[in-house]
């Protein structure tokens, strides 16, 4: 049984060795999440992304090099890597926070880029969602700046269950900016009740 245990903590902290490594490396692609396969002829690595394109680079180079790293960085033979677009971007905490700290990275103001977020995501479908950006905004004092539009569930099984929430960190000349994202999914509560009528 600690054979067990100890095998399956290994493979949760190469998991998050490996997604931290990706997300340095893939952030302009709109890196979201990893996911690997062990298979009879080698391991096979999913990588989801919002550019799916800049992941694998020009006739592949970007794949070829990212091969190169995992299987000397983290010990994965013959890591076979596919590519799969997130769709729903928009609706996409993590993609949504990514397109924020870029922004900011321009010169884009703060509460102009928190704004632009909301209005993508809501037009998407989104029954809520919040920005929230942290960091020495408009002085050197650090402060916190929240943004809201429609509902958001704070507790319980909704927000487990509907909410997707993200954090990305931005270096800028002030500091380190802080860019956390929530948005609920344009799903029905589950206490909505639909009366429907009987056809007579």
């Amino acid at each position: 049984m600690p054979s067990i245990k100890r095998s399956i903590v290994n493979q949760g902290l190469q998991y998050m060795m490996l997604h931290e490594f990706l997300q340095r490396q893939l952030v302009r692609a709109n890196y979201v999440d990893v996911q690997v396969f062990r298979t009879p002829i080698g391991t096979k690595v999913v990588i989801y992304a919002g550019s799916p394109a800049i992941v694998i680079g020009r006739r592949g180079a970007n794949i070829r090099v990212l091969s190169e790293a995992l299987e000397k960085n983290f010990g994965i033979e013959n890591p076979q890597i596919d590519v799969i677009e997130v769709q729903n971007q928009e609706l996409n905490a993590k993609i949504m926070a990514y397109r924020i700290a870029r922004a900011l990275v321009r010169g884009v103001k703060f509460r102009r880029a928190a704004f632009i977020a909301l209005n993508r995501i809501m037009s998407a479908g989104a029954r809520g969602a919040e920005v929230v950006i942290s960091g020495k905004l408009t002085s050197q004092r650090h402060r916190t700046e929240r943004f809201t539009r429609g509902f958001l569930p704070k507790s319980g099984e909704p927000k487990k269950r509907l909410v997707d929430e993200a954090v990305v960190h931005v270096l800028m000349k002030l500091g380190m900016y802080g860019v956390k994202v929530r948005i609920m999914k344009p799903a029905k509560m589950p206490d909505v009740i639909e009366i429907k009528e009987v056809a007579g």
